[in-house]
């Protein structure tokens, strides 16, 4: 039976479209009425109750101290299209100001991307990308974010192979470049696309290669390692794709 379009854990986690609020939600500011029963009031005749007798002192003893619960773990930031995703409906543009050249096409990107409309998005990013990686070279730091963004859209239009096939490019890149941070945000963005292919066999041909890079990457350490759960994950659905594509 062939997986679900939408990747199981790893879809990011701003949505475009709005999400269906249950219907008995509270709007924010709305006084509630009280429900419970506030039952019969009180005796004024009663005797009050006597004052309960203090407790006993403790015993001297060896004083215990708070066991050490070691220092409070990092959050873990936005990684892959979740990342792209808080930037493309944040108020930060993705392009520094200084970057003119690339600071207005993705305002009208991002603005497409907003209003939904997924297609406009799509054909000004591919163009985009193209006009900047000529100008600027295919390593210049705001091509590789626009390369995010573009793989990020392409997501969102239902074309996952050209989303992983982009993201993976853009790891490679990264990790050449030694920015291990964003070569493994790409290839988490790779790993959500992959996850949206349903064909088994063709899954289990752009999976090998993904977990080639993520499997260097983690033993290069930085966030791939940190994070090694995420990359047995991979592993296991590589299992699950071999018993489909032998069932199919």
């Amino acid at each position: 039976m062939p997986e679900p379009h939408v990747p199981s854990d790893s879809a990011p986690t701003f949505r475009l479209r709005a999400l269906a609020q249950p219907e008995d939600a509270v709007p924010p500011g709305t006084v509630v009425p009280p429900t419970g029963a506030f039952g019969p009031p009180p005796a004024m005749d009663a005797k009050p109750h006597p004052a309960p007798a203090p407790a006993p002192a403790p015993e001297a003893g060896p004083r215990e101290e708070p066991e050490d619960l070691g220092p409070d773990p990092k959050p873990t930031p936005p990684r892959g299209f979740d990342a792209v995703a808080e930037a493309v409906l944040g108020d930060e543009p993705l392009a520094v100001p200084d970057e003119a050249r690339l600071a207005e096409p993705m305002g009208r990107i991002n603005d497409a991307v907003r209003e939904g409309r997924i297609d406009e998005a799509a054909r000004l990013a591919e163009q985009t990308m193209t006009d900047a990686s000529a100008e600027l070279g295919p390593e210049h730091p705001e091509v590789l974010r626009l390369g995010e963004l573009t793989a990020y859209i392409a997501y969102l239009a239902g074309e996952p192979v050209r989303a992983f096939r982009l993201s993976l490019d853009l790891a490679g890149i990264c990790r050449r470049t030694g920015d291990t941070e964003a070569a493994y945000g790409n290839v988490r963005s790779a790993a959500t696309a992959w996850r949206a292919v349903r064909d088994p066999r063709h899954g289990l041909e752009l999976g090998e290669e993904l977990i080639a890079l993520w499997t260097e990457l983690a033993a290069e350490g930085g966030p791939a390692a940190d994070e090694i759960e995420e990359l047995e994950s991979a592993r296991a659905r590589m299992g699950r794709l071999s018993e489909r594509a032998g069932r199919d």
